[in-house]
């Protein structure tokens, strides 16, 4: 399992005053409201970054750092991810999952044969899609709902599911 959780990408700066311009890849964008904490990924070290204020503009989220004062400072940052630590990722309800932990797990049908590797999630809006990655190079997209997917097991590494007919045409 995952130790940390991307939450945004900086795609520029935004003023002059050290604000910068992120592009959320949570689910949630109203977390970053209750979010105090971020670890900046530089390539070349990790910066824990504390937040003193948020703002959002249409898509995209507007931070500014304690650490920084001035857009000179946050210039180089473009393009850069941000993390948080799993102690302050979003609490999960009842049959949810961090898809950075599912990501890789192996995926059986309930009659016992192995179809995949589960490879991607695409959040569509009315319910997530399951991509597996399937031995013989193609893939299986398998809508994430109770009538599908029957279990996730972590500590396994093994999500069990039900192929609805027509899922493989």
């Amino acid at each position: 399992m995952t130790d940390r959780f991307r939450v945004g990408v900086i795609s520029s700066t935004h003023g002059v005053a050290g604000e910068v311009k992120v592009y959320p890849t949570t689910d949630d964008v109203k977390r970053f409201k209750k979010l105090k904490h971020v670890i900046l990924d530089t390539g070349k070290e990790e910066l824990g970054l504390t937040i003193t204020s948020v703002k959002f503009f249409k898509q995209m989220v507007i931070l500014k750092f304690r650490e920084f004062s001035d857009i000179n400072e946050v210039e180089r940052f473009r393009g850069m991810n941000l993390y948080v630590t799993r102690e302050d990722a979003v609490e999960l309800q009842k049959d949810e999952f961090y898809i950075a932990d599912m990501i890789g797990m192996k995926v059986v049908s309930t009659e016992g044969e192995e179809l995949g590797t589960l490879k991607d999630v695409m959040q569509t809006g009315a319910n997530d899609v399951y991509v597996v990655a399937e031995k013989n190079g193609g893939e299986l997209l398998l809508p994430a709902i109770h009538d599908c997917v029957k279990q996730v097991n972590l500590e396994t590494g093994v999500i069990t599911v039900y192929l609805m007919p027509g899922l493989r045409d």
